[in-house]
């Protein structure tokens, strides 16, 4: 993903596998650093905090902090510089300002984020943005198997979704303070439209019917029988069965549209509109819950398996592949391939990935544990699948499709990806050397990335905001004095064991100090972005600051990273954040780490295989350290 549609620290809330049976073992799933309410307890409203505007002089020093290792010394002195003149100047004049959009508004940041980062950006959304999130490998014998599994995962949507609009959902809390459950109502239903220039988002969490997308084609499907209780699975597989007899030829490829630039799609959305049976179908499949696609079998390579699953989830292979069978502006689409390779693809704009992740986790666990999951459904079908039908293809859609399958192969092409699946340790051993496992896996990447490319890289990870009201995401600056100073020891050859293992702790908990910072809101690049925005709002020269080397270097991060936990054989994975960069989402289990590596094929210094070798290497490099140097006194991360 690109710089601002980063994403997904869920600190380990993705491990909560709900169960609907009873709310006192919804309780029983969350992680043990988090307290709940069982339904019975939630109040009407959640008690969250206003977002607040940080003192100006603290976030500027701690991004001075930050931006030091990016710095020679003689830049930093002259990034001070500028730094203060920011502070006494321009910077205390947008500080006024963003204050006062803080007593007005209860979270100054929400929709500005949302806008800034989301809805204006115009590069596709596609590998940019939307991430793909797997489920564990399947081996469907025939398609009997196929058909039946997935009319199973539909029907634990509709479950899941009955548990949000329930308020089933635990409230969960960090340390006192409640966090924001609003996200789980923003995933069904939604929708991102394109407009040129800023898109906007449509909310349909009251629609019952989901879309199927098979070799093209488009079919609405009710969710709920005439009891209005969901759809048994069987229900369902039987109107999949239908919509699969029906068609032998591939229709017009549509969905390729939503693939490409979000002006392209702009303008060819426009043409598309100007036919009122096409403004229908756009309609439709707007309105649904959720999509289903339901893709061509490709050839599993036994060696590349874990990589093709995480780029089918992101891209469909390309033109001559599944790219068309999407519909990339719904916040959810189900993907389902023959082949055994089964994920989300969700549009990141309403929300962050834990609603997703958390999906993915219940309908797991519960096809796991019951082997008729599904079959108590209802039978009363209300409706039979209903084909969403556009007019006849006119010249100037048919052209807008050709950019879109050219612009679409020419992304497949560019992407690269390794699954890294490490199995030498896990979170387990991690904990028992006293670390934190998500700082550990912070510092073994920014490891890998100076052993490859002898300088520190700027690397992003998210932290929630959800203490507050409708909050989103803080960045944690991974990159540090401490982290450098680390990976030079690791590398220069002159550190002794103790040395190493003294400075991978410090590393390890200036990153827990920093993390525990961020999800307090206590930043950098959130303020430092309000502030900007008061002078794009307010019609004001953007300050030099936002030119300067310190600023510059450590935005441009070379790593973007996130953890998305859960107890499967599952992970997520999106595109690179910069054009000379990585992105790196890994789940930590107790005996392994999975990581999702990607990079740019045309950038010729970056490489996902190079990478990930380095990256192993890093692991037990650190593990050799900690081995032969334990410290039993070294307090236990709070994280």
């Amino acid at each position: 993903m690109r710089l601002l549609s980063n994403g997904k620290v869920f600190w380990n809330l993705t491990k909560l596998s709900i169960n609907n049976q009873t709310p006192n073992v919804l309780v029983k799933l969350m992680p043990a650093s988090y307290s709940s309410k069982t339904p019975e307890e939630q109040p009407s409203q959640q008690r969250l905090l206003r977002y607040p505007v940080l003192p100006l002089n603290e976030t500027l020093d701690r991004f001075l902090l930050t931006a030091q290792p990016h710095l020679t010394p003689k830049e930093f002195e002259k990034q001070k510089e500028i730094t203060q003149q920011f502070k006494d100047k321009e910077g205390d004049v947008l500080q006024g300002l963003l204050e006062e959009a803080g007593k007005r508004e209860k979270n100054w940041l929400a929709q500005r984020w949302l806008t800034t980062a989301y809805l204006k950006y115009r590069d596709p959304v596609t590998v940019y943005i939307s991430p793909g999130m797997t489920f564990p490998y399947q081996k469907f014998n025939d398609m009997r198997e196929y058909v039946n599994y997935t009319a199973k995962v539909i029907y634990g949507l509709g479950e899941f979704k009955g548990i949000v609009d329930a308020g089933k959902i635990p409230i969960v809390k960090m340390g006192k303070n409640e966090l924001d459950n609003s996200q789980f109502g923003k995933v069904f239903g939604t929708c991102r439209i394109p407009i040129r220039a800023t898109d906007r988002i449509e909310y349909n969490p009251c629609s019952n019917y989901f879309v199927v997308i098979y070799k093209n084609h488009f079919y609405k499907l009710c969710l709920y029988g005439k009891d209005g209780n969901v759809l048994s699975a069987k229900s369902l597989a039987k109107q999949l069965d239908e919509i699969m007899q029906a068609e032998s030829d591939f229709g017009v490829p549509y969905g390729i549209l939503t693939t490409d630039t979000r002006d392209n799609w702009a303008e060819a959305y426009e043409q598309l509109s100007k036919t009122p049976e096409n403004c229908e179908a756009l309609k439709t499949i707007q309105g649904a819950l959720f999509t289903v696609s339901l893709d061509q079998c490709i050839d599993v390579q036994p060696d590349q398996q874990a990589n093709q699953l995480i780029l089918g989830l992101i891209h469909g292979g390309g033109s001559n592949l599944n790219s068309g069978n999407r519909w990339m502006d719904k916040t959810i689409q189900l993907v389902v391939n023959p082949n055994g390779n089964v994920g989300f693809t969700y549009e990141h704009s309403p929300a962050e990935g834990q609603p997703i992740a958390m999906m993915m986790d219940y309908v797991v666990k519960k096809m796991s544990e019951d082997d008729n999951y599904g079959s108590c459904g209802s039978t009363e079908i209300s409706c039979k699948p209903e084909k969403i039908s556009f007019a006849t293809l006119n010249p100037c859609v048919d052209q807008w499709i050709f950019y879109a399958k050219r612009n679409i192969d020419k992304l497949v092409k560019d992407l690269e990806c390794n699954v890294l699946k490490f199995k030498c340790y896990g979170k387990d051993y991690i904990k028992k050397q006293k670390l934190g496992p998500d700082s550990f896996v912070q510092m073994a990447l920014q490891l890998a990335f100076y052993k490859m490319h002898k300088v520190p890289g700027a690397q992003y990870e998210s932290a929630h905001l959800r203490i507050f009201e409708n909050g989103r995401t803080e960045t944690i600056r991974s990159c540090s004095n401490e982290s450098l100073a680390f990976c030079k020891a690791m590398t220069n050859g002159k550190a002794s064991v103790e040395e190493k293992a003294c400075l991978l702790r410090e590393a390890v908990a200036g990153h827990q100090k920093y993390a525990r910072l961020a999800l307090q809101g206590i930043g950098v690049d959130r303020h430092l972005l309000g502030l900007k925005l008061m002078a794009q709002e307010n019609n004001l020269p953007i300050p030099e600051f936002y030119s300067s080397p310190g600023y510059t270097k450590s935005m441009q991060f070379r790593v973007s990273t996130s953890q998305v936990a859960t107890i499967y054989d599952a992970f997520m994975g999106y595109g690179p954040a910069t054009d000379d960069g990585y992105a790196a989402c890994y789940n930590p289990r107790d005996n392994d780490i999975i990581v999702a590596i990607t990079s740019w094929s045309f950038n010729h210094e970056t490489n996902p295989d190079k990478f990930a070798k380095t990256l192993e290497n890093a692991f037990l490099e650190m593990q050799d350290v900690l081995n032969k140097n334990p410290q039993a006194n070294i307090p236990k991360s709070k994280l």
